[in-house]
């Protein structure tokens, strides 16, 4: 339901229009938009976004029912979760993890629909391991579709390497820890697979409340306590963690992408009572909200620094939150989920009845052709 709430929200973008323009089917199409809003979920000590990768690869086999459909998501969500943990900070300076992970995603998910044995699994990573990549470079270049074309990239890639080890191929077994495998290429230290016990680690990835970049969301969750107690007043001073100023670092975005980049304007948007929805970030809110961006002082905090990413931390104005809203330790609701998928369709302007079809069949119902039919008619 999360991500069918970000494919409805991103329906009439530029993202949504290309897709169109290139006569993509329903689940194609929908790879190019599952992050446009940057409110799809995230895993915090891999550093990446499952959803946008997973679900396409897992509704991409029309035969396939529900149940198997489910099963591929969760083996999707393990391996690129379990994979992209294991690579460390001079990887995520340089690679965007959830094009170079979002290969294996896409590639467990797809055998997973197939029926693969042990081996098969082993032989198609290998093959998407092989050609694993996606630089960050595109931050620097404004409002290019880079970031999307990643995810298509990598839904497209991972699946064709199942399908090619299906009729026979076969792929390298140590593409990970091999003398010229991805650790040796991508990391300085590289660390272990994840694990979560007897669960899944599914089970461990966030939510994003919040229309802007994850590392802006612990800033604004602190604001919004701050305003819910009446005490959220300028001057404001944010302290957070060294990534979030890397990426999130923006005094003054002039574009609706380099908004949802910015602390400054993630902090104006709540002290000037907004809810942090895509709309606050147009560039008819940036021009609104110019004053109070003006406002916002931002610093690393070492402390805040030094717990993540296994804690996506803030402080404004002296008061702090150490997980932020989404986190599994603060986890949002079902009924919070069903209320950004009405939020996201009105912004994608589909019919309430149509969000509320859409709440059912992820959560009540057993139709996986309904969802295929539902993604046709949205985004079509």
């Amino acid at each position: 339901m999360d991500w069918l709430a970000c494919v409805a929200g991103a329906r009439t973008s530029e993202a949504g229009e290309l897709g169109g323009a290139i006569s993509l089917k329903g689940w194609e199409r929908a790879t190019y938009l599952g992050n446009v809003l940057e409110m799809d979920d995230v895993h915090r000590t891999s550093l990446l976004h499952p959803g946008p990768v997973i679900w396409p690869a897992a509704m991409s086999m029309s035969s396939a029912g529900m149940d198997a459909r489910l099963d591929a998501a969760v083996r999707g969500y393990e391996a690129m979760i379990a994979i992209g943990a294991a690579f460390d900070a001079q990887h995520y300076a340089h690679w965007h993890p959830t094009a170079t992970m979002g290969v294996f995603g896409a590639c467990a998910a797809f055998g997973s629909l197939i029926g693969f044995a042990p081996v098969e699994y082993a032989n198609a990573l290998g093959n998407a391991g092989s050609v694993a990549g996606g630089v960050w470079h595109m931050r620097h270049d404004s409002g290019v579709l880079t970031k999307q074309w990643h995810i298509h990239h990598a839904v497209r890639t991972g699946r064709d390497a199942a399908l090619h080890v299906h009729y026979g191929a076969t792929g390298p077994q140590r593409i990970l820890e091999g003398p010229q495998g991805l650790f040796a290429a991508m990391t300085s230290e590289p660390g272990a697979l994840a694990e979560n016990g007897d669960g899944w680690l599914i089970q461990t990835v966030s939510f994003k409340p919040f229309a802007a970049c994850r590392h802006a969301h612990p800033a604004i969750d602190a604001a919004m306590e701050l305003r819910k107690a009446g005490k959220l007043e300028p001057p404001f001073q944010v302290e957070t963690f060294a990534d979030a100023l890397t990426f999130c670092d923006r005094p003054d975005p002039e574009t609706e992408l380099e908004a949802k980049f910015s602390l400054q304007h993630s902090i104006a948007v709540v002290a000037d009572g907004r809810k942090a929805e895509p709309g606050d970030f147009t560039t008819e809110a940036i021009a609104a909200l110019a004053d109070l961006r003006g406002q916002v002082t931002v610093a690393e905090d070492p402390e805040i620094t030094a717990r993540y990413p296994a804690h996506f931390g803030a402080r404004v104005n002296g008061f702090e939150i150490v997980d932020t809203l989404g986190d599994p330790e603060r986890p949002v609701s079902e009924d919070d989920i069903v209320a950004k998928m009405h939020s996201l369709a009105r912004w994608g302007r589909i019919a309430e009845d149509q969000a509320a079809r859409a709440v059912t069949l992820a959560l009540e119902g057993d139709d996986p052709a309904a969802i295929d039919a539902l993604l046709e008619d949205w985004i079509r």
